[in-house]
């Protein structure tokens, strides 16, 4: 099995963060959201990961060929064209079958399970209340009849998570093909969704397949809710830290090189490494490499690389290697 990654996009929603590296390398629960994605991939027989990279893609390439072993392959999307365009990309480097994986999503499920399908492809979902915000699959018996974007009523909930796979892959890039040929496009930019549905409308056998857990990383505040969900599943509780007249209300994660001084670290707060913490009260928050706080209390605040926070109590959004002082205001 081959896997696509398409990791090209700016991450807008999660400015100022994704102005100094890209969306999948944004910290939750001690590594970067990519790290929990490839995480995922262990047992199977995994051929190459294939990284479509575009803005700052060189940290991509960093991260995976110093933390990970597998067969890696990097294509650039000069064009930001859309989904299915930068999935198309990696057309030269697929023959059989492939799994797609968007990484604004944190999921739980067994991959291992795709050994044993019998279908043309499967597309991960989860049942919400209010689909309207999402793409939904709209089903029969069981296979999957059609692709809807942000449904208008909440008839059907299956939202689609950003996770296919698909044993053809030279069906789906001939459907890309198509898809660009006759302009098909959705906001603008060429979604993989409408190159499914061609796929469907010319008999392809798809099923859905609901997972256990949802959890999305696009924007400030469910980054947060992440980090709250992948904490609650640790253990460590940051037993490796230096920590001097500190109290710990688990859970939390806090990297063995960070340094903390009297003070009081979660519940759910990330610390990553070398942050230096003095005298401050930190809860559901995440701070990045290098950051420093002190003097200050922070609630569903997240502090950039090396960033520096002095102060009263405030809720921040901080970006890399930005300066917040508020000691001297009162």
């Amino acid at each position: 099995m081959k896997v696509i990654i398409p990791l090209a996009g700016f991450g807008t929603r999660l400015r100022p963060h994704t102005y100094s590296k890209p969306k999948p390398l944004v910290h939750v629960a001690g590594k970067p959201v990519l790290g929990h994605i490839l995480d995922k991939l262990a047992g199977l027989d995994l051929e190459e990961v294939i990284f479509i990279v575009g803005y700052l893609g060189e940290q991509i390439q960093e991260y995976v060929d110093t933390h990970y072993h597998f067969p890696a392959r990097y294509v650039e999307q000069k064009e930001l064209l859309g989904q299915a365009h930068a999935i198309w990309l990696a057309r030269e480097h697929v023959r059989d079958d492939v799994l797609i994986i968007f990484v604004d999503t944190i999921f739980e499920t067994d991959l291992m399970a795709l050994q044993s399908v019998e279908a043309d492809g499967v597309i991960y979902v989860k049942e919400v209340e209010d689909p309207r915000r999402f793409g939904v699959a709209v089903v029969e018996g069981d296979r999957i009849v059609r692709l809807v974007e942000k449904p208008a009523t909440d008839e059907h909930r299956l939202a689609i998570i950003g996770v296919y796979y698909i044993k053809d892959s030279p069906w789906l890039m001939r459907a890309i093909e198509e898809l660009m040929a006759r302009d098909i496009r959705t906001k603008g930019e060429y979604y993989l969704a409408d190159a499914l549905q061609l796929m469907i409308d010319q008999g392809a056998h798809l099923i859905p397949k609901e997972v256990d857990v949802w959890e999305d990383c696009g924007k400030p505040e469910t980054v947060l809710h992440t980090n709250r969900y992948l904490l609650s599943k640790l253990q460590d509780n940051g037993k490796k830290a230096h920590l001097v007249n500190t109290t710990v209300v688990p859970p939390v994660y806090i990297a063995p090189t960070a340094r903390i001084e009297n003070s009081i670290i979660g519940p759910y707060a990330t610390i990553a490494d070398h942050a230096k913490i003095r005298n401050a009260l930190i809860r559901d928050s995440i701070i990045d490499e290098g950051a420093e706080i002190c003097d200050t209390m922070l609630d569903q605040s997240l502090i950039g690389k090396n960033a520096v926070v002095r102060g009263r109590y405030h809720r921040l959004n901080v970006g890399d290697s930005s300066q917040v002082d508020f000691s001297d205001a009162y």
